[in-house]
């Protein structure tokens, strides 16, 4: 995806076209937190509408956008590429890469990025619900009437919404971008004209105003941090979509579009406040005429459904990479668009999140009760992002001690504030995503934990590989033609499938495979790195198949070019071996009982690794074995 972006953007129509579509992927989210940042700063909170109050807000809002989208984000975390690639678990790999040797540092690390990416799960469920209630709240402004239908509409949105991810964004894609471009054009012109009324309004853009603020009203100020954070929901799709557009059109596209739209509609928000302190209510949807309210209503519909889009796209790609990091069972896993590798449907994500996501409407019912859980999730995400991106500057790229110190306490200065100012919204709703994500974190670690238990179970009870094929050469069984090919994690041992067919069958094919399949720390694997073969003598081969976390594992399309075994693999003359492991719970040393019940339940659920690495039905064989853990 990186290459491909950086060979599009050789021309000024390549940027351009990058750029328009980086508007619909990446802005969604941050693009339409306009709708309630200033209303729960002055609704929710209870700040008073006069001048100190609104400057101070507005300049807080505009230094948040500056010290975390453009510095932390734009300006630093999006240098921690991983072979192009961002996001949490590509940042997690990152991090794990730079404390290699470091058993117990690599495993806080790991830890920090599986609930990064346990919380950026509760992202998913809160964007949509939250992005699409804010915009049908704006009926209330319109048609007061109305007031009782907000919920059972954005129900249906929602509904819709999930229901076409099956056909896949690619469709729609094309339309994400100019939508987008015409919502910014239009919040920015609507804040033109109240900040050309009221001018004395862009003094915020001074941190004078911000400091003052916190001096002369004190801890009232420092909890409205936790309103003025949702200015930034969405700022992590900067880095996560990097793959997708590359660094230069993201940025090109924020300094160049997003922010001047972002920040002329905040400070029309704040001149309008100023003017009259009753459209606190929204002030929003008040700087709409009100002859184009409907239609402004409809706009902010389609963009928080195109920003609802999006973090359920990305939350298709953190499942996946976390299933092939071995922290998540295997799902199914579908491909909507034969184009673009980067699109793809997870059914069992898709039904989670839409309950979840209607749960979350019918629970808050509306979008202020719901800022206060958004605001948890968000920042709790962006934390971790700092830590990460810390060690990564400091242990991979040797930056000195002294420069890591100076950057990570301006970051963690910032996100530490805004985590402390939401410490008060825990029982107000913010208890949701940490309990989401506590959930989540125990799913992922479970699973991990699990798997490393049914392999040393599977490696104490299994034999040397080196010693039986010498037996066989020794004592050789009836051979039959063909290729067999036998599924193992361990390549040190014989796989049960491969004991279970001698004994049973009583014969071997021709030439045997014992094949691991591994996932590396990067998104994808040099052509001349990924198949490692190693002959063991008697037409036996120690065949490794090694894949990035963001790519498909289809094994015989990758074992069709295999060199080193002889003659080329025909599959119609191929079978695959698989032993299927069946796990009984027992209350052991390696995990609590209830663990082990929930390992033995996802295992029992988990995608067959045969329909998870593409190998066809009529070409495979599997074979039972029970694990006890």
């Amino acid at each position: 995806m990186a290459a491909m972006a950086g060979d599009t953007g050789d021309s000024p129509h390549g940027w351009s076209a990058l750029a328009l579509g980086a508007l619909g992927v990446v802005y969604g989210d941050l693009g339409t937190s306009p709708l309630y940042t200033m209303k729960e700063a002055f609704g929710s909170h209870g700040l008073p509408v006069d001048e100190l109050h609104v400057l101070g807000v507005l300049s807080l809002v505009f230094w948040t956008l500056m010290l975390v989208v453009s510095i932390k984000y734009a300006g630093y975390i999006m240098r921690a590429d991983n072979k192009g690639e961002g996001g949490i678990m590509a940042l997690t790999a990152l991090a794990q890469r730079g404390v290699r040797g470091r058993p117990w540092v690599h495993w806080v690390v790991t830890m920090l990025g599986l609930f990064g990416a346990a919380l950026f799960f509760g992202d998913g469920v809160i964007t949509p619900a939250i992005s699409v209630l804010s915009a049908v709240e704006g009926v209330r402004v319109a048609a007061p009437q109305l007031d009782h239908f907000i919920v059972p509409i954005t129900v249906l949105i929602l509904l819709g919404l999930f229901w076409i991810q099956k056909r896949g964004s690619g469709r729609v894609g094309a339309v994400f971008g100019p939508i987008m471009a015409l919502w910014f054009v239009s919040i920015a012109l609507l804040g033109v004209l109240p900040i050309i009324e009221h001018p004395h309004v862009l003094k915020a853009l001074s941190p004078h105003f911000a400091l003052r603020f916190f001096l002369e009203v004190g801890w009232p100020a420092f909890f409205a941090l936790s309103a003025v954070v949702l200015c930034i929901t969405g700022a992590e799709a900067l880095y996560a979509d990097m793959g997708h557009f590359g660094k230069k059109p993201i940025r090109m596209t924020w300094f160049g579009f997003v922010m001047p739209a972002l920040v002329l509609n905040y400070f029309g928000q704040g001149a309008l406040l100023l003017s009259d302190g009753n459209a606190v209510e929204n002030p929003f949807f008040l700087l709409a005429p009100a002859s184009l309210l409907l239609p402004f209503i409809a706009l902010a519909t389609l963009a928080t459904v195109i920003a609802s889009q999006s973090v359920i796209s990305g939350a298709y790609s953190v499942a996946r990479e976390a299933i092939q990091l071995g922290f998540l069972p295997r799902m199914q896993v579908r491909h909507t668009s034969t184009e673009r590798i980067g699109q793809i449907y997870l059914p069992w994500v898709n039904r989670l999140l839409l309950v979840l996501t209607l749960a979350v409407v019918l629970g808050f019912r509306s979008s202020s009760n719901l800022a206060a859980a958004y605001g948890i999730a968000v920042v709790g995400t962006m934390t971790i992002d700092a830590v990460l991106v810390m060690i990564v500057f400091r242990r991979l790229w040797q930056w000195g001690p002294v420069r890591v110190a100076m950057v990570g306490l301006v970051f963690l200065t910032v996100d530490l504030a805004f985590l402390t100012a939401n410490a008060d919204k825990v029982e107000h709703g913010g208890w949701f995503p940490l309990v989401l994500g506590a959930l989540m974190f125990t799913v992922m670690t479970t699973w991990r934990r699990g798997r490393e238990l049914v392999m040393v179970k599977i490696r104490q009870a299994g034999l040397a590989l080196e010693p039986f094929i010498a037996s066989i050469v020794a004592h050789p069984p009836l051979r039959v033609p063909g290729t067999a090919v036998f599924l193992t994690s361990n390549a040190e041992g014989v796989p049960n499938a491969l004991l279970h067919n001698l004994k049973h069958n009583k014969v071997l094919h021709e030439r045997n495979l014992i094949l691991t399949v591994e996932t590396v720390d990067t998104p994808t694997v040099e052509p001349d790195e990924c198949v490692v073969v190693r002959p063991l003598g008697d037409e036996f081969f120690s065949v490794t198949l090694r894949f990035g976390f963001a790519e498909d594992m289809d094994v015989p399309q990758a074992l069709a070019v295999i060199k080193g075994c002889g003659a080329a693999l025909d599959m119609m003359d191929t079978t695959f071996f698989l032993s299927r492991e069946s796990i009984v719970a027992l209350d052991r040393s390696g995990m609590a009982l209830w663990r082990d019940k929930l390992y033995a339940f996802l295992q029992r659920n988990a995608l067959p690794a045969t329909a998870f690495f593409r190998i066809p039905g009529n070409r495979l064989i599997e074979l039972g074995t029970q694990v006890e853990i």
